[in-house]
């Protein structure tokens, strides 16, 4: 495969996790951000397990969902029923002192980074390949589950929480349990991300971890549209791949590209381009063309 698609392919596959993360406890009005510092977290203590203890990948892997789920279990018993300003405040609060934290540490080789992370396999082009495989069958994991709790009680749930918490609770649902059971599992997602990220690229930098990387992520969620899980899908391969067509001297500008999208979208498509009402008619054609095949 060629080096260029292969890290296509990879970030593209981060990217979509990382947004769906975002967008778990956006529906209930949570703007969340742990995630990309407990990407921070798991990525770099996967990486230093696996460089000064010989860690396998799978073990890492398991250790840094758990890590990233624990760190944000512990902090949701604080911000579970927080209003949104608050939620916001703690993610960017966690960025700053996990990047500080690294830069920092000479064992996570401070603001340099840390280089050579094992391959998971002798042979470079099948470990690439093995990775790819791994990564997008866990974009396929996370997409069930999520597609599964839209159409549960719990999804049901997350979308009264989100329309109004009062008449919410009026209907006896735990919005504080519901809150925390989102950022739990948007925390495991970034920290599951952070590893992932930390073997498919082989080297980690403090810098990537930052607020430019919510930047990309909210450009995803809202332009894809933030009402479901597919937007963050077609949104992440479309502004992650657009902007390396373009020449070097406009490709330096994406950070102000999808800024600028950003604020376009908000201002003349706030709901994204893909929409509820969009997925229901689509489920509906499908169904409708479903119940034509089957005879009567």
């Amino acid at each position: 495969m060629p080096l260029p698609m292969y890290y296509f392919l990879a970030v593209t596959a981060i990217y979509i996790l990382l947004s769906w993360s975002i967008y778990l406890p956006y529906r209930v009005m949570h703007l969340h951000f742990m995630s990309v510092a407990n990407m921070t977290i798991s990525g770099y203590l996967g990486a230093y397990a696996a460089l000064s203890w010989g860690w396998p990948f799978m073990l890492v892997l398991v250790v840094g969902i758990v890590v990233g789920a624990f760190v944000g279990w512990i902090t949701s018993f604080a911000i579970g029923d927080a209003p949104t300003f608050a939620v916001v405040i703690v993610g960017f609060t966690y960025i700053y002192i996990s990047k500080t934290v690294v830069e920092n540490t000479d064992a996570l080789g401070g603001t340099l980074g840390l280089f050579n992370i094992p391959s998971i396999h002798s042979d470079p082009s099948t470990s690439k390949l093995l990775l790819l495989i791994i990564v997008y069958l866990f974009v396929i994991l996370m997409g069930f589950l999520i597609h599964r709790f839209e159409n549960s009680r719990l999804g049901r749930a997350a979308s009264a929480i989100f329309v109004d918490h009062q008449l919410a609770k009026s209907f006896g649902i735990n919005v504080k349990r519901t809150g925390m059971f989102l950022q739990t599992w948007s925390s495991a997602m970034g920290g599951a991300s952070g590893v992932l990220y930390a073997y498919l690229m082989r080297n980690l930098f403090p810098d990537f971890f930052t607020f430019h990387l919510i930047g990309i992520a909210m450009t995803m969620l809202f332009v894809g549209g933030y009402a479901t899980m597919w937007g963050g899908l077609l949104a992440a391969p479309l502004l992650w791949g657009g902007p390396l067509l373009f020449p070097p001297e406009i490709a330096s500008w994406r950070i102000v590209i999808y800024g600028t999208i950003l604020v376009v979208m908000l201002v003349l498509k706030p709901e994204g381009l893909i929409t509820r009402p969009l997925v229901y008619r689509i489920e509906s054609y499908f169904r409708r063309r479903r119940d034509r095949r089957i005879p009567s």
